[in-house]
């Protein structure tokens, strides 16, 4: 008997606005695994429950979205890696630096009164987490590793409540004589 394994060639595209991020055709598993242990570990440290944000540290979620973004771009290609990661420190609508490190980039805006660290690459928490979930399931084997993780959503919650009306068969017409 014979099994034949397909391997993907072609890079995985994302594309989020009009702007496609290239994520590369296959990631070995134990590269990934390490890289999600490497997220989780980030997520742990900071303590920042994703399922409420509101009770966290707006530096430390800060810090665990970069997390995120950085486990991301493990399993991109460079370039896109570099658009994704990319940080500038900007003042008065001017960037006058750009970062990939947020420690730097961090150091660097406190040197300059009146700047802050942005994203090159903006993007709503949501779309990071969706594609979070995207790449979690095209290379981990369309579910989340086997490893145990605080940052792993909640199961979602059935919608509405369990209904009461009377099921078709038993709305059906009784036939009498029988």
């Amino acid at each position: 008997m014979r099994k034949l394994f397909a391997l993907h060639t072609e890079p995985h595209v994302a594309d989020i606005g009009g702007t496609e991020l290239h994520f590369q055709p296959e990631v070995m598993g134990d590269e990934f695994m390490d890289a999600y242990a490497e997220l989780r570990d980030a997520q742990k440290a900071k303590g920042v429950d994703m399922d409420n944000l509101a009770e966290a540290d707006p530096k430390d979620v800060r810090r665990t979205v970069r997390a995120l973004r950085l486990f991301l771009a493990r399993q991109m290609l460079e370039d896109s890696a570099d658009l994704f990661l990319r940080l500038d420190v900007v003042k008065d609508g001017e960037t006058l630096e750009t970062f990939r490190d947020l420690d730097q980039a961090e150091e660097y805006a406190a040197q300059h009164e009146g700047s802050r660290v942005v994203d090159g690459f903006r993007l709503p928490t949501r779309v990071i987490v969706e594609l979070l979930e995207w790449v979690v399931e095209l290379f981990g084997g369309g579910s989340r590793p086997t490893t145990s993780s605080a940052a792993s959503s909640t199961p979602s919650r059935q919608a509405g409540r369990r209904g009461t009306g009377v099921s078709p068969s038993r709305a059906s017409t009784r036939t009498r004589g029988r």
